[in-house]
């Protein structure tokens, strides 16, 4: 069967154009989330009352009623001047308070783009390792010391763990898959026919729990859809002692 390769060099370009769209289509959210609230602010500040209009309208009383020189009256116009001002102060504390909003919407929401591109990023990123599987750049098995030691990490290993992956290692030296009973046949000694699938699939388990990081376990032993089990590595790096 042809094997289909890539060569570091021929992703690269493609991992440089999709950085690139990437961070492309960062910026145009952020410019957009920018522009969107921009324009809802002047809107906003647009649509407010003017600060000064109490005040006219109180200044076009005292003018057009200057015969108002009663105490009460005086008393009226000057309550009403007070009130203006009020109202003045109350509008340019409501115009701070608006754009003080403004400027922790656009802060969130752009935040929020933000960890949306980075979830997304780690997706693709967690997805394309597990097409690939776990680089492996050797894997040794000690039989004696019941250990096995992958790239610079080593386990320790219970017998039976130890068994099924020495199996399936000696298994994808040959390049073969193993199924549930073609497993528990050669561990156990009988015939594929005498065994359960369900046994050999318990095997797989415990070999993944006892390799603890369950992301890491299930790249290195690889579930075949309808097939079977096989180690996910390069056949050359592996070594049973």
């Amino acid at each position: 069967m042809p094997v289909t390769t890539s060569s570091v060099s021929d992703r690269l370009p493609n991992r440089l154009t999709d950085r690139l769209t990437g961070n492309r289509v960062v910026g145009l959210g952020i410019a957009a989330i920018v522009v969107i609230l921009a324009v809802a602010a002047i809107f906003l500040f647009r649509t407010l009352p003017d600060a000064n209009a109490f005040n006219a309208r109180v200044e076009r009383l005292f003018v057009e009623n200057d015969a108002l020189t009663g105490t009460a009256e005086i008393k009226l116009l000057e309550i009403l001047a007070q009130s203006g001002t009020a109202f003045s102060d109350t509008l340019t504390s409501y115009r701070v308070v608006i754009f003080v909003l403004m400027l922790f919407a656009t802060a969130l929401l752009v935040a929020a783009l933000v960890f949306l591109v980075v979830i997304v990023g780690q997706n693709r990123r967690i997805a394309q390792l597990e097409d690939a599987g776990i680089t492996v750049k050797s894997l040794a098995i000690n039989r004696e010391q019941r250990t096995v030691t992958l790239n610079n990490m080593e386990f320790s290993l219970t017998e039976a763990a130890l068994e099924t992956l020495s199996v399936l290692a000696e298994a994808r030296m040959d390049e073969d898959v193993l199924t549930g009973a073609e497993l528990e046949g050669l561990i156990s000694g009988r015939h594929p026919s005498e065994c359960d699938e369900a046994a050999g699939a318990t095997r797989i388990k415990r070999l993944r729990d006892a390799l603890g990081n369950q992301m890491m376990a299930e790249l290195l032993v690889k579930t075949i859809a309808r097939r079977g089990y096989m180690l996910a590595i390069d056949k050359g790096v592996i070594r049973v002692e």
